[in-house]
């Protein structure tokens, strides 16, 4: 350094200080590993949902508490006092009369173990978010969205307790397909926000080929069919629909069964219709099948190796492996395992739908 009458003088090839950009990296990705743990323990939680759901366990647990429910019970009397209020419900004197408590043991534990990860997502969200924000470590503009998804988890577990408490209403034997599918479908937006961060964190820039023009508009109909599938595949589960027509590719004999507009006003068809409810979903997973299959082709004719085009092949591909489960599940009359199965499997093509559509994102302009 040189000094004068004016003060120090820097010498002119002295650097600048710039922004560690290795530290905003690690910290980009460390955020993007965290939220991508609790999106497979979403995942996970779907599984689980779908395993109560065919099991009738959902109903067997009648009290909503946060906190004191996570210790299942321990002691005689406390199995005796939660058996004794199940034994006051419809789905009791009407499915499961006279099972006894060993019975009522075997419906709760998973629904118990439901709720249970239910919390250890919370924790599992919250913990490092808050250890994230203390140490400064969150990028700039990312504390609102992470504030959002911590709420949307609590509402989720509002919404579940909701959709239970429709179960318990007199003439019911399960909840209600509405709540079912609203629980549903607040999950695969969960679970579609962490991914979608967790992805933008790793891969901030906005690179596909310029080949990706036509394809970026043929994956947002996809995009649009998978979700739609994925939707009508709740009130399929909600109304048991699965269980009736189980014949493929036609339907008691017609590929449009006789019953499709049975019900008034029309629209009731869409979600109270069994025949109706399961050609839907039929419908719905048939063209999103084709339309994947076509992107899927288009991609391996056109991107080049890279992350666009193993996204178009991997939502082909895990398109293809559900579709055989579902009419698999139907012609077994929907077996738990394997509706459980299927479930958690939509998750992967929901997953391969984000990843492509995040990986053929338009360029921002210049």
């Amino acid at each position: 350094m040189i000094v004068l009458g004016y003060g120090p003088i820097m010498p002119f090839d002295a650097p600048s200080p710039l922004p560690d950009r290795s530290q905003e990296t690690a910290n980009r990705h460390a955020i993007a590993r965290w939220l991508l743990l609790v999106a497979a323990m979403v995942w996970i939680m779907v599984a689980l949902g779908g395993a109560t759901r065919l099991t009738g366990s959902g109903l067997s647990i009648m009290e909503w508490a946060p906190l004191s429910g996570t210790l299942p019970p321990l002691s005689q009397a406390e199995w005796q006092r939660l058996y004794d209020l199940y034994r006051t419900i419809p789905q009791y004197e009407l499915v499961n009369q006279g099972f006894g408590l060993e019975g009522f043991k075997q419906i709760f534990w998973l629904e118990w173990t439901h709720r249970l990860w239910g919390r250890l997502i919370g924790l599992a969200f919250l913990l490092p978010l808050i250890w994230f924000w203390v140490r400064g470590r969150i990028p700039g503009g990312l504390k609102p969205r992470l504030v959002v998804l911590f709420l949307l988890g609590g509402a989720q577990g509002a919404v579940g307790w909701f959709m239970v408490a429709s179960g318990f209403e007199a003439d019911r034997t399960a909840v209600s397909p509405y709540r079912l599918v609203v629980h549903l479908g607040l999950a695969l937006v969960l679970y579609a926000m962490l991914v979608w961060t967790a992805m933008t964190l790793r891969h901030p820039e906005r690179d596909a080929p310029a080949t990706a023009a036509g394809l970026r508009r043929l994956a947002h109909p996809t995009a649009g069919l998978v979700v739609l599938a994925m939707l009508a595949g709740g009130f399929v589960a909600g109304i048991k629909a699965g269980l009736d027509y189980n014949t493929f590719p036609l339907m008691d004999g017609r590929l449009v069964p006789s019953g499709y507009g049975m019900l008034s006003p029309f629209w009731h068809n869409f979600t109270a219709n069994i025949a109706a409810v399961q050609f839907n979903h039929r419908l719905l997973a048939t063209l999103a099948g084709i339309a994947a299959l076509a992107l899927a082709a288009w991609g391996a004719a056109t991107l080049p190796a890279g992350r666009a085009r193993m996204a178009v092949l991997a939502l082909g591909a895990t398109v293809c492996v559900q579709y055989a489960l579902g009419v698999a599940t139907l012609l077994l009359v929907v077996p738990v395992w394997l509706g459980t199965l299927h479930q958690a499997v939509a998750v992967a093509v929901l997953t391969a739908t984000l990843a492509t559509l995040h990986a053929l994102r338009r360029p921002k302009p210049l």
